[in-house]
Parts: structure tokens; sequence; C-alpha cells
């Protein structure tokens, strides 16, 4: 039988046994099969409306229990409703995952609450005002040092129009003149050179020439604490910029704080907002959007513009000047005394931004570019696992593997206790089941008969509890982190950030987007009467729903489910869609929520 859940739980499940099949199987049962089961029953329509709202998504989470409906003033229980009472006897709501190699659709959805938000803070609109349009903005792009010598795709010069399918003749990844004292064999006997010249979509780019010379340990620290460098750069370009309003012989700015004591603030300040994006050799570099605000004595949260002659050009230096200069060590640790160096690497990109809709890069482009990447995560490497434990570590971690598994195993490694003084490389290592079946045994714990190595439900019980485990380590050890974001390959930090200031939150596209659900079928509550309506403000006489939902599983209960509910809301978009080209072919505009595609 196909379907959409296993019947052994995965690492990935939340729960134990949230992804088991509740559908008996039967001999010749298919996703057509179980469509049309689904669709010759007689609240298949019923069906279709109640999982409208998660009806694109990949693996919805089911929801079980009772929605209340309560008086406010008396607490007098007016209805009480069950899902038991309702189709599938559960509440479907979507997921939200942000990866579109997870769900497609709902990282749809962010990725345009993404383009939203980033394109706000260079135009206006969403509550912020429209005259940051006139603020100096620079598209930057920051990249990781290298740590050996990878496959790549050069080319010299682009005769392409778009880059995205670019089908221009790159020149030999890496060739060396025989008098070159890098040519030939590396320490290892492996060729130095490489005279292939890759293509588009080429596997072995980002890969070492030679994995034992590739320095996996110090990439790895490297995305670790590559937030901390970001942070350190933007305080020095807000210094740079202080610095050269001081010599411009601007005053500083006098801010009351709340306590009543008077602080004295540059007159300029930075508000950015970054994209993080890991490149095929799985090494951490950010896309960042810096624009350059002043500061308002009377209301320092108001957005105002830079003093009088601060121009791109300054915000530039200021960029270029921190990428150079920032630089620092990291903590010592038992295998590295002196720690590692984190500094940016020696390609550094720094683009002005239009506003006016003219020039090679626009508001548009930039916030487009940067929300297509606010939806990937470690894809592009080929690893795609959820957090990793003790349990799971032995199936993606390898010494002597290949890139990717070199990468998880110096994360496991680094990430251990360091309180003893012995080298880690000295110190036996953790006992990792390997994958595949053994002969049947029965889990002491739970009592669960399996052929895995290890339990499933433990390990479903063990992997949904990792979320309830603080993000900071307990002890002082920075190294510890290495070992919860083994699975990002090292990198622990969100993939799109942004100043406070820069521009409104997720949260408000998202409450705005529950308000105007909650209004949209407002006519048909007119024709209704006994219908409940959403009202924004609440009052002593406002009904009160109170749910009691327990989390019941995710996905989909069968392949043909899944199959109906996402054709159906294909259906519902496209729709959408074709509404939306109609309506500005008629206004002659482009259509609203479309964001364009970066090459």
């Amino acid at each position: 039988m196909d379907s959409t859940l296993d019947l052994t739980p995965r690492a990935s499940a939340r729960g134990v046994g949230s992804n088991a099949d509740t559908i008996t199987p039967h001999v010749g049962y298919t996703a057509a099969g179980s469509a049309f089961t689904r669709a010759q029953q007689p609240d298949y329509f019923g069906w279709l409306e109640h999982v409208r709202a998660a009806a694109a998504c990949t693996r919805p989470i089911r929801l079980a229990g009772q929605l209340l409906t309560v008086e406010p003033t008396t607490g007098r229980l007016l209805d009480a409703r069950h899902t038991d009472h309702m189709p599938d006897a559960a509440i479907y709501k979507a997921c939200g995952n942000r990866r579109a190699a997870v769900c497609p659709a709902c990282a749809q959805t962010y990725q345009r609450d993404a383009y939203q938000l980033l394109r706000a803070g260079l135009v206006g609109g969403k509550g912020i005002p429209e005259t940051v349009a006139a603020h100096p903005a620079v598209f930057a792009t920051f990249t990781a040092p290298s740590f050996g010598t990878v496959h790549a795709r050069k080319v010299n010069r682009h005769t392409c129009g778009n880059r995205k399918r670019c089908d221009c003749r790159a020149e030999p990844c890496h060739a060396r003149r025989t008098t070159d004292p890098t040519a030939g064999l590396c320490a290892h006997n492996r060729p130095a050179v490489c005279w292939a010249r890759h293509e588009s979509g080429d596997q072995v780019i980002g890969r070492p020439l030679c994995l034992d010379c590739y320095d996996h340990d110090h990439q790895v620290v490297w995305n670790l604490f590559s937030g901390k460098l970001w942070h350190r750069t933007k305080q020095a370009a807000e210094r740079h910029l202080a610095h050269l309003a001081r010599r411009r012989g601007i005053p500083r700015v006098e801010l009351v704080t709340p306590s009543g004591k008077v602080r004295k603030v540059a007159p300029v300040r930075l508000s950015p907002g970054k994209v993080a994006e890991l490149q095929a050799r799985a090494a951490v570099h950010f896309h960042a959007i810096a624009r350059l605000d002043g500061v308002n004595p009377t209301d320092p949260d108001a957005i105002v513009p830079p003093p009088p002659g601060f121009t791109v050009d300054d915000l530039v230096d200021a960029l270029r000047h921190a990428a150079t200069q920032i630089a620092y060590t990291t903590p010592p640790h038992p295998d590295r005394a002196a720690g590692w160096s984190i500094t940016w690497g020696a390609q550094l990109d720094l683009e002005p931004i239009t506003t006016s809709g003219t020039g090679e890069v626009t508001d548009s482009l930039v916030a487009g570019y940067l929300a297509k990447y606010a939806t990937k995560s470690t894809e592009v490497t080929g690893h795609r696992s959820v957090r990793l434990t003790a349990d799971t570590i032995g199936q993606y971690a390898d010494p002597d593997g290949d890139h990717t598994a070199r990468l998880i195993d110096a994360c496991w490694r680094l990430g251990r206790p360091t309180s003893t003084p012995v080298p880690l490389s000295q110190r036996p290592r953790d006992h990792r089941p390997t994958p595949g079946f053994v002969d049947r045994w029965t889990c002491a714990d739970c009592g669960t008969h399996t052929r895995y190595a290890t339990c499933p439900t433990c390990v479903a019980h063990r992997q949904a509890s990792l979320d309830a485990e603080p993000t900071k380590p307990t002890t002082g050890n920075p190294y510890t982190r290495l070992r919860r974001w083994a699975h990002m390959l090292g990198y622990g930090g969100h993939f799109l950030t942004k100043a406070r200031r820069y521009s409104v939150t997720f949260q408000l596209l998202r409450d705005t987007r529950v308000a105007f659900r909650r209004h949209e079928h407002e006519h048909q509550a007119d024709e209704q009467p006994a219908a409940l309506r959403a009202v924004d403000h609440l009052d002593d006489t406002t009904p009160l729903i109170v749910g009691t939902l327990t989390f019941a599983g995710v996905g989909w209960h069968t392949t043909g489910d899944a199959l109906l509910a996402n054709t159906a809301a294909a259906m519902a978009r496209a729709r959408h869609a074709t509404g939306r080209e109609e309506l500005a072919h008629e206004l002659g505009t482009t259509p609203t929520g479309t964001a364009p595609v970066a090459a």
C-alpha cells in the first residue's frame, strides 16, 4: 500500500507512532483506489471543506480534542464540539515548514511573506514609511574563507542572458602549470589539479579535490561562529559611519532613556536584513540588505533619513572596511589550544540598490532573490535530516566518508564535552548503531517488536524531546552547540534575520492573513443567521471559542487523501492566479503578490 505515512515511525516523527497509517491495508490498495474510495463517500465535499486550510500541505498536523463556546461574563458553556464528530476525527493544520524540500506549499507562503517583508524595508508599505525609498541601501554578499581546494565552475566572461540557466563555456576547474609547485599530487598522493570544465548542476561542484587535505573542523567551527562574525561586522560598520559623521562635524544625538537618563548616540545607524545560504561546499555565506537611517531625538523608534551628505558610497565604504578589518579567534579547544580564526573570505560583493525600477540591482530583484534562498537549507549539499541523536548519528557521520559525512562527524566529535584534558582525538568514540536490519528483538523499555538496530518508538520519544531543550548550552563551552546543529553542518542561526527597525515582522503578516480569512466569507454569514461571526474587537458579550486540542499525528491518512487535497488546492491556486492576472490586465499593472524570479 502506498501512503504518505510510514508504518514504522522515522526519526523525523514528532510523537510516538505519529506517522502510522490508520487505514487497514488490503490487496490492490493504490493511491487511485483510495482516492476513488474517498470520493464515493457521501461527506466528500464536506471533507474537502474541512481540510481546505491545510489542503496543499505535504504533511499537515492533525489535532484532536474539543472546541468549547463559552460566555465570557458568566462562564456558561454555550456549545461544545468534539473532533470525533468531524471528518477523520481530527482538525488539519498546515505544517508551516519554510523548507521547499519538505513542504513546497508552506514554503511558498513563507517565501511570499519574506518577499513582502524585505521589499517593505526598501520601498515602504505594511506600516513602514515610503520615505525609506530615498535612503541609501546596499546589497552585500559576504562569503566564507577557503578551507581547502574544491571543484568549481569558473566562467571568466558571461555571454548568456540568464545566469540561472548559464550555458557559457567554463574554464578548467583547477589548472596548474608544470612549473607550479602546487601541481601534481598532494601530500596524500591525490591529484591537486582538475582540468575538467564543469557544467551547471555537476554533482562534483563543491566537493574537495582531496578529502584528507580539506579542513573540515575549521569549516564547521566557522559555520557555528558565523553569526557572531556578522554581528561584529555590523557593529564595525556603524562605528565607521559614526567616525565619518564626527569628521564631517555632525553632532551626536541626545536620547532620553526610559529611566530618564540622557544618552548620546551617533546620528546614523544601520538597519540590515540578511539571509543565510549554504554553498555547495557546505559553508555558509550571507546575502544582506543594508539600509542607512538617521536618528530622531524625540522618537528613537522612528525611521528617518540619514543626515545630509551621507550617500550610498559612504555605506559601501563602511561595509567594505568592516569586512576586511573584523577577525577574531574562537575560545581554546582541547584539540586546538589556539582556537580557530574566524574571518570573511576574499570574495565580497557590494552593489547599490535602486528603488526607481531602473538599474541592475532593484528592490524587487533583491527581495525576490533573498526570499528564494529563505526557503532553502542543506539540500544543495546533498544532505537532509532532522536533528541528530546518538541513535541516528551513525547513519550520517563517517570520518572516512564523503564530504558531508566528514563534516557531520567533525560536528559530533568537536562537540563532545571538553572537561577532560585528554585530546578528543585520543578518546574512544561513542557507540553508533550501524544502519540496516538485525535479527528481530523486543525493546525492554516499551515492548516494541522491531528489526531495527534501535527501537523506533524510543527514538521518536527522544527525538520529540529535543525541541524542549534550550538552544544555548548550559555550560560555558560554546562547542557543545555543534552536536545540536550537526544536521545543519554546524550552522545554528536563523536563515532570515533583520534589524528591529528595518521592516515589519512575520507575525504581523500572519495576523493580517488570519484577519482577512476570518472576514473572507462574511456574505455567507449574512445568509445564515446561525453562523458565527469573526470580530476584531472583543467585548463582554462576545462568545469565546476555547480549544482544548492535542497532537494526534502528522500527515494524511492515505495517499489518496493527499492526492485529492493537493489537487483541490492546486486548482484553487490556479483560479486565484488567473483572477489576479485578469485583474492586472484590466488595470495595466503587475499581479499583486507576484515575486519576481531572480537569476
